[in-house]
């Protein structure tokens, strides 16, 4: 493996500072490699998938005597070297031909891999279709058609999905363009019938988004076939460790404050907060203690006069005897 060095100069120390781990990761760069033996239609394949995937994408072309499911010391050291997170690897034998696998790593060791063989029968590169192809750079919109990718149990087409998913990803993006939505990759499989031993195929397809005038506020759409075509049987799966796997999915902690609840601005830009409080019981409330309703001295002088004169009046008059 490579050794850690000091960087001597300011532009060693940015290229370190780069490979570092940070809060939010830098977009994916994929390597495409191949073995000693390698056909012509992987090689082809690879160059296919090269292109879909530039600006983040580098591509050997010197013969590397890798075996990924035995050794995979070579691809961790390449990993390392090119900080590239995604390995593409061809290769191709009698026993396992025209063989694409797909390797992810975690700090620059392997973290999962996934063996597939391309059928050379129905392969068609992406100049042989002969129409106007996206832009460089742009993002596609996915699609996974089929109940094998559904499946809540992780599964060799769960991978399958999730490798795709991280392969066409690219760069992160806050806002969408609607205008930038030029293609779209469709993969494919049929549902798994009981009993029978060959697993379904993989169909990879990839489509030209067209709008046009429909005489409505929305466009019509239409889709036209773009390339390449590639349909894959599942070989050998390697599957990540738990531990690994748990640390991979980890995000690292922001200093950035939680929103404080009940708290909200206007659009003057005054804060607004809102206070809740629980049921009151007026009958607990002490009124008598408070200073604002004691009578005074001369109110109650008066009040206590206006009583006398009251009961005075009630009584009866007493009548006196009459001289004889």
């Amino acid at each position: 493996m490579l050794r850690q060095i000091k960087p001597r100069n300011a532009r060693s120390k940015r290229a370190l500072d780069k490979k570092a781990p940070k809060p939010t990761e830098n977009p994916k760069t994929a390597l495409f490699l191949r073995g000693t033996t390698c056909s012509q239609i992987v090689q082809d394949a690879l160059t296919d998938l090269h292109q879909l995937r530039i600006p983040l994408a580098k591509k050997f072309t010197k013969k590397n005597a890798i075996h990924p499911f035995e050794d995979a010391a070579s691809l961790e050291f390449f990993s390392e070297k090119n900080d590239a997170s995604i390995l593409v690897f061809g290769s191709s034998s009698k026993k396992r031909p025209h063989a694409i696998t797909l390797v992810r790593t975690f700090a620059y060791k392997v973290l999962d891999m996934l063996e597939l063989y391309l059928d050379p029968d129905s392969f068609r590169r992406l100049n042989q279709f002969k129409n106007k192809k996206c832009a460089v750079g742009l993002k596609p919109m996915l699609l996974f058609a089929g109940t094998p990718f559904e499946n809540p149990v992780s599964d060799e087409y769960t991978m399958v999905k999730s490798f795709f998913t991280d392969f066409f990803k690219g760069e992160p993006a806050d806002k969408v363009d609607v205008e930038g939505l030029q293609y779209i990759v469709s993969i494919s499989a049929r549902d798994i019938v009981d009993g029978e031993e060959s697993k379904p195929s993989v169909h990879l397809r990839i489509y030209l988004i067209r709008t046009k005038r429909s005489g409505q506020k929305l466009p019509r759409v239409e889709v036209e076939e773009m390339g390449p075509r590639m349909d894959f049987r599942i070989g050998r799966v390697k599957e990540a460790d738990e531990d690994t796997m748990k640390e991979a999915l980890k995000r690292a902690k922001t200093s950035q404050e939680r929103p404080k609840k009940n708290i909200s601005t206007d659009i003057v830009g005054d804060k607004i907060g809102r206070v809740h409080l629980g049921k009151q019981d007026l009958k607990e409330l002490q009124t008598r203690k408070l200073k604002g309703l004691k009578r005074s001295r001369d109110v109650a002088d008066e009040e206590d006069d206006a009583d006398e004169e009251d009961i005075v009046s009630d009584e009866e008059p007493v009548k006196k005897p009459r001289n004889a």
